[in-house]
């Protein structure tokens, strides 16, 4: 049980740090980067073992146990599902030690074709999210020789419903506005930080998932407000109570009144907000050092920072995430994608001796089309595509995503 929580401690920690550095609009996961940084530390050496460390918060030798509890806590959440996944090209032999940590069924096999093995991956991600994400975005090259990937998905209804009306949003009227009251005063609490103040509105679901609600002053960047909100979860930071606040302006966007009534009526909170969806794509090794993977992406001859992992010399050359979170009146839906993905570093000696030819198109980006008449060469229609239809079920309104990092 103390392992348990000092798991997922780290990966609040793991949370807070990468929400220190957020500067716009976002969406992200550490619960879905945390464990697969555990399996590499159980597996690293030298320096990569050392800055993996860091990163996680706890040391190496307890990461491999660690993430598999960690995986069990989230299996254990109501509304959410979470799955783990392994490919290994066939010239990869796993140490038995780190591979026997995995979970039954996890591991599959990279062809060296990018685009079956890509197709494949996609597959995976589509199928574990139910097609809310439907790419993984590490295209696999031959070179790739590993791949570990978590998908996690979150269904939270809410126990008290919103109301749709007209929001407002910068001054702006055309927002899809919420609005509930709850008889719960103490669902609203204003925090104290050096850079402001921060108010705090927790909707609760049904199935014990919450979203809290955060807002600072305007003064206050994004990585202030949600160092406030992390530092609430973790009880370093304090709140005063919505029952405790003062009348008038009690906090950011929040106001403290009396009314008069007819009937007995108990302490209520009115919330108004805006129905939102957020998608975003990490590229993780953009911020190498907040992850602890300066050592383990370094492109250097002969580099082997994974010996527990296999003996064919792995290091890391691409990280994403890919992520979407909405938010409406009935409640939340989120789901994430990570993934890492490793090369082998020269020749493996249990590389095949043969080698043979292979051609590969890959249509995943802005393409051009002709259509011609084949007898006389005329050309009947051109164009050019930009936007291919949505997958089956994905046929309402373009949705701003969120900016790529």
């Amino acid at each position: 049980m103390r392992s348990m929580h000092t798991a997922v401690r780290a990966a609040n920690r793991l949370t807070a740090r990468w929400a220190s550095e957020v500067r716009a609009g976002t969406v992200f996961s550490a619960a879905g980067v945390w464990p697969l940084l555990a399996l590499l530390a159980d597996g690293a050496a030298g320096a990569a073992r050392e800055e993996l460390e860091e990163a996680l918060g706890l040391p190496a030798r307890q990461a491999g146990s660690a993430a598999r509890e960690f995986l069990a806590v989230l299996t254990g959440i109501d509304g959410l599902s979470c799955a783990l996944g392994l490919w290994t090209a066939r010239c990869v032999e796993l140490r038995e030690e780190w591979a026997a940590g995995l979970p039954v069924g996890a591991h599959g096999v990279l062809t060296g074709d990018p685009g079956a093995d890509g197709r494949a991956l996609d597959a995976w991600a589509a199928e574990r999210t139910g097609g809310a994400i439907g790419r993984v975005r590490v295209e696999p090259t031959p070179d790739t020789s590993l791949v570990v990937a978590s998908a996690l998905v979150l269904g939270a209804d809410w126990e008290v419903p919103f109301e749709g009306h007209f929001g407002s949003w910068l001054g702006r009227h055309d927002r899809a506005g919420l609005v509930r009251e709850v008889p719960d005063l103490d669902g609203v609490a204003v925090a104290r930080t050096g850079a402001g103040a921060v108010t705090r509105v927790v909707v609760r679901g049904v199935s014990r998932v919450d979203v809290h609600l955060l807002l600072g002053t305007e003064r206050m960047g994004p990585g202030e407000v949600l160092g406030a909100g992390t530092g609430l979860v973790s009880g370093a930071l304090d709140a005063v109570p919505g029952s405790r606040l003062p009348e008038g302006e009690a906090g950011p966007g929040l106001y403290v009144f009396k009314r008069r009534t007819h009937t007995p009526e108990p302490p209520s909170l009115s919330l108004f907000t805006v129905e939102f969806t957020l998608r975003t794509e990490h590229d993780l090794l953009a911020s190498r050092d907040l992850f602890g993977l300066t050592t383990a992406a370094r492109d250097t001859p002969g580099a082997a920072p994974f010996p527990g992992v296999s003996r064919t010399p792995l290091v890391l050359d691409r990280a994403r995430q890919s992520m979407t979170a909405t938010f409406g009146a009935e409640g939340f839906r989120a789901a994430a994608v990570t993934t890492f993905a490793a090369v082998y570093q020269g020749r493996s000696p249990e590389e095949p001796p043969y080698e043979t030819t292979r051609a590969m198109a890959c249509f995943d980006r802005p393409f051009g089309l002709l259509t011609v008449h084949r007898e006389s060469g005329l050309v009947l229609a051109a164009g050019w595509v930009v936007d291919p239809a949505p997958l089956a079920g994905d046929e309402g309104g373009h949705v701003a995503d969120a900016p790529a990092e």
